[in-house]
């Protein structure tokens, strides 16, 4: 019982982190899963996917009954991560656990960095970036080949990190619809949940094939997830969001100099 409601605590606080930073919930899911309930990474990968899947379903479903997600965006990312995440399983399943731990922590350094250095763009370098621009008449975005290219390269990065990493790739996605588009946050917020939702089934699938998932603890982690998600999403209106990204960052490079001693073999369990 007490490894349950363990389980239930850390699935809440991945939950609690989505409601709050809109893409963070997946890169620290390893992590917890990982020193929290001693998975290798190989078993915590998948169960990570399940619980933010899951997540990432409920917040993309209440996005579509508002309006705001583009779900033509997030199909054309989302199915392109589709495709790349088996290819990310299965190097997870062939490369060592210190190794896939060194990773996980670049990764989580990489974010942070983003984060914190984040800055204000100016106007014209925002009017050079934006790719897939909003049409004002109908609200719907204007595709051009361009855009296509980079949302779809995107989408493809997200899905091997995903596979490999166990990560929703809401990292990759909010940066990209942040650059390539001019969708304000909530959008972009949502539409990153669909296509994490997308990419994490596939994650699943293909981790399902290689082996056994590990149900009896992606189960009750995701219910923990999802429960959190619903009441972040009260709190997180009542909170300085930028305030959020700042702290979840320096949190982040924490983890990541944790998980990097336990790469080298300075740290062990």
């Amino acid at each position: 019982m007490d490894s349950l409601i363990l389980t239930v605590a850390l699935g809440a606080l991945i939950g609690l982190v989505m409601a709050l930073t809109g893409a963070g919930g997946g890169v620290m899911a390893i992590p917890l899963l990982v020193f929290g309930l001693h998975l290798p990474v190989q078993q915590a990968a998948p169960v990570g996917l399940v619980a933010v899947g899951l997540a990432a379903i409920l917040g993309a479903a209440l996005g579509l009954r508002q309006g705001i997600v583009r779900y033509r965006a997030a199909a054309l990312i989302g199915s392109a991560g589709m495709l790349m995440a088996p290819l990310g399983v299965l190097l997870a399943q062939r490369l060592p656990n210190r190794p896939l731990l060194g990773a996980f922590a670049l990764v989580l350094i990489y974010t942070a960095w983003r984060m914190l250095r984040r800055p204000n763009p100016s106007v014209a370098h925002v009017a050079a970036a934006v790719l897939c621009r909003v049409n004002r008449l109908d609200q719907r975005l204007t595709w051009t080949l361009p855009c296509a290219r980079a949302l779809t390269g995107s989408g493809l990065i997200a899905g091997l990190l995903s596979g490999l990493l166990g990560v929703g790739g809401g990292f990759v996605i909010v940066p990209a619809l942040t650059r390539y588009t001019d969708l304000d946050i909530r959008s972009i917020q949502l539409t990153s949940l669909a296509v994490i939702a997308l990419v994490s089934v596939s994650g699943v699938l293909a981790a399902a094939t290689h082996g056994p998932v590990r149900w009896d603890v992606a189960l009750p982690f995701a219910s923990g997830a999802v429960l959190a998600l619903l009441a972040g999403q009260q709190i997180a209106k009542k909170l300085n969001a930028k305030g959020l990204q700042k702290a979840f960052a320096w949190f982040s490079v924490l983890v990541a100099i944790f998980m990097l001693a336990r790469a080298m073999g300075w740290v062990s369990n």
